[in-house]
């Protein structure tokens, strides 16, 4: 098992030994909701519980590795090349509300470039995982790896896009609301999932043609990027003001997209 490999590995049997901390608590009433930046940005026991599993199971493994966490920032060896990018719960506000559609993102990235990506919604029983330059693979309630690729599709009449909104949506007007506005006469239809990391790989395996989102942060769309590249999709730096903020898609339809959003 080369290096790649092993990280691999260890990122999938941290991913679903952490969502046995979610599923025990969703839909549960011991969810001790709090607010973070504002009423919209919302953080449970779980997202922490399960950064403070991840967090520690890489300490143990890999002492000499950095670690960046969405809820506990940096944590680990500050001089290391190699960085663990990690959001331990995306889709808190679903997940809050008993929807679904949440997921587990754990990347890992050598001297800034991304070489494993795993994202795991344990509720569906979906994993999700690629290592640079060996593509991109799904799994479907613990059946075999199946390799995937982006959709085909080459106009967005065609295609449902998917996107999302920023936290700070009700005080700063660049909040996504007039893209949608411009686009939407132009697709088959829309999806708002709630999940960036999960939107990702649903442009990976052909379940959405098109997506795009604004004021995003490394944890949401690490490993999601690598998956979608490695399944032969295209991610594109739409902006630099606000965020991270891309579109995804096979190259065709990113272009499209790119004509109706700003």
């Amino acid at each position: 098992m080369n290096m790649h490999e092993e990280f691999l590995s260890f990122a999938i049997d941290t991913a679903k030994k952490v969502s046995a901390i979610q599923l025990s608590y969703f839909r549960g009433n011991d969810l001790s909701i709090e607010l973070k930046s504002n009423v919209y940005d919302v953080v449970t026991r779980t997202d922490k519980e399960s950064e403070e599993f991840i967090v520690r199971a890489i300490t143990e493994k890999y002492p000499d590795h950095k670690i960046l966490g969405e809820e506990g920032g940096f944590s680990g060896s500050a001089e290391s090349d190699y960085l663990w990018v990690v959001d331990p719960l995306d889709g808190t506000t679903n997940y809050s509300q008993g929807l679904p559609v949440f997921c587990i993102s754990i990347a890992l990235q050598y001297k800034g470039k991304t070489i494993v990506g795993v994202v795991y919604a344990p509720y569906l029983d979906e994993l999700f995982a690629a290592t640079k330059g060996n593509g991109a693979y799904m799994w479907i309630r613990g059946g075999e790896a199946k390799r995937i690729r982006v959709s085909d599709k080459q106009t967005l009449d065609r295609s449902v896009i998917g996107t999302g909104f920023p936290y700070d949506k009700d005080i700063n007007p660049d909040n996504n609301s007039d893209n949608v506005a411009n686009i939407i006469p132009h697709i088959r239809d829309m999806r708002r999932m709630g999940a960036a990391a999960y939107d990702l790989c649903c442009i990976a395996c052909g379940m959405l043609d098109g997506y795009w989102e604004l004021a995003l942060h490394p944890w949401d769309v690490c490993a999601g990027n690598l998956i979608v590249e490695e399944a032969g999709g295209k991610v594109y730096t739409l902006r630099q003001d606000r965020g991270i903020s891309q579109i995804a898609g096979n190259e065709t339809i990113v272009e499209q997209i790119k004509k109706y959003i700003k």
